[in-house]
Formats: structure tokens, C-alpha cells, sequence
């Protein structure tokens, strides 16, 4: 007697196209930015605080005011320093929104492994903040400088280290929301959040600069805000760091802001 030995067809496995990348990642941090009102609001808010303030300088200057001797982006973009912590905002509620609202739970179950959202939040905010700043800078610029013609702060793009100062100025704005990022995903509160910006990122600086210590008065140089304000200048002040050792600063503080939440996030729960 013999036995017919048949085969079962061999199963192919499922594939779905749907498969977690980090394109796809960064695609959901996207949308999530962009759907939620905060962004437009805290954006809006950025932006007229910027052009708004620079307007008022350049139609209100007259050149024996006393103000001759103030660098000419420094001038028109002084509104920075109200637009920047409209932007810091944006960037803490990226990170702490998330928890307040629930929606971080979901963003890890969809990616377990965590860090690549705290990644795709920090580059996604920093290219919409740093191209936002850096046209609103030239804008708020080019418009100022109407009103400013025929003053002694009269300038052009052209000019020697004007457009320096400019990507400097959107640069220093974009790093500065970067740590208030990193701020809002290590404390996963937007009000402690906010609060720890603006005490230690802002205040803390300003008294320690107050000190009467020369060691100090030069360590102070090099803190977020300071470093900041020396990138946005046409012509080096004294007393500031060099563009090239803040942007380096900046970027080491960013980068702190960053490895913190990064360390939490694979040490404890969500």
C-alpha cells in the first residue's frame, strides 16, 4: 500500500506597509505640531512681538536721540527677546503638552523604543522655528529700515556681517527653544516648565552677572540668553563671546537639554 505525501503550501508571511520608520515618525511629529492651536497661537504671537517691536523702533528713531552708537540689527530686531519666549513656549508645550494631555502615552505605544520622539519633536521644531525666525528676522529688517532712512542707522542686507546677524539672531532664538524643549520633556509640566525657563535660563544669568567676580562676569558670557544676543550683532560688542564660541555654547546647552529627558525616558514610565 502506498501513501501519496502531500505538501502544504508554504506560508508567506504578512508584510505590511505600514512598518515604523523614522521618516514616519517624523512625518506624526508634523502633523502633531500643526493641528494643535497652541502652535499657531504661540507662532502668531512670535512674530508680531518681533515685527511689531521692530516697526516702533524704526519709525520712532531719530538720529540725536541717543541711540546712534546701537548696533543696527540689534536695534530692529530688539523685539526678539519678547518674540523668543513666545517661541520657548511652543517648544515646551511640544514636549509637556504631551503629557498634560494624555497624548504621550500614545506616542509610546506607537514607538516603544521612545527616543525617536523626543528626536523628531526637537527636529521638527527646530527647522519650523528656525526658518519662521530667520524670515521674520529679515522682514521685520528690511521694514525697519524704511522708516529708518535718511538716520544714521540707515543699513542694508549687504552690509558687512548684517545677514551674519540675522541667521545669528534666528539661530540663537531657535537653540533657546530647543532647551525650553528639553525643559518641558524632563519635567513633563508646562508650568514648571515655563518656570524654570524663565527663572534659569533668563533670570539666574543676569544676577550671577551682577557678582563681582571677573571669573564669573566671563562664565556668564556663555550662558544661553548672553550667547544668544552676541550671535544676532553686526559688529562684536565688548564684553560678549565671539559669534563662533556662542553658537558652540548654545549648541553644547541644547544638546545638555536634550540628553537629560533622553536619560529619563529610558529609566522610567511614561
Amino acid at each position: 500500500m502506498t501513501t501519496t505525501a502531500t505538501t502544504a503550501p508554504a506560508t508567506t508571511r504578512a508584510t505590511t506597509p505600514y512598518g515604523l520608520t523614522a521618516t514616519r515618525v517624523l512625518r506624526s511629529e508634523w502633523h502633531k505640531l500643526w493641528t494643535v492651536r497652541s502652535t499657531w497661537i504661540s507662532a502668531l504671537t512670535g512674530v508680531a512681538f518681533v515685527l511689531g517691536v521692530g516697526i516702533l523702533m524704526g519709525s520712532t528713531y531719530t538720529s540725536d536721540g541717543g541711540d546712534s552708537d546701537v548696533d543696527t540689527v540689534v536695534l530692529t530686531l530688539y523685539g526678539t527677546q519678547l518674540g523668543g519666549i513666545a517661541l520657548a513656549v511652543l517648544g515646551i508645550l511640544v514636549t509637556a503638552g504631551e503629557y498634560a494631555t494624555g497624548q504621550a502615552h500614545a506616542s509610546f505605544t506607537a514607538v516603544p523604543r521612545r527616543l525617536p520622539v523626543l528626536w523628531a519633536k526637537a527636529a521638527v521644531h527646530t527647522a519650523v522655528v528656525f526658518t519662521l525666525s530667520l524670515l521674520t528676522a529679515l522682514l521685520t529688517f528690511l521694514t525697519a529700515q524704511f522708516f529708518l532712512s535718511g538716520t544714521d542707522q540707515v543699513a542694508s542686507l549687504t552690509d558687512d556681517g548684517v545677514l551674519a546677524a540675522i541667521a545669528g539672531n534666528a539661530a540663537g532664538t531657535t537653540l533657546l527653544g530647543v532647551i525650553a524643549l528639553g525643559l518641558g520633556a524632563a519635567l513633563r509640566s508646562v508650568p514648571g516648565a515655563i518656570g524654570a525657563f524663565i527663572g534659569g535660563v533668563l533670570i539666574v544669568p543676569e544676577i550671577l552677572g551682577m557678582l563681582p567676580y571677573e571669573a564669573m562676569d566671563t562664565a556668564v558670557r556663555y550662558f544661553p540668553t548672553q550667547a544668544a544676543g552676541a550671535l544676532g550683532t553686526a559688529t562684536p560688542l565688548p564684553g560678549t563671546a565671539s559669534p563662533g564660541a556662542a553658537l558652540l555654547a548654545l549648541v553644547l546647552w541644547a544638546a545638555a537639554a536634550l540628553v537629560v529627558p533622553a536619560l529619563l525616558l529610558k529609566r522610567r514610565d511614561v
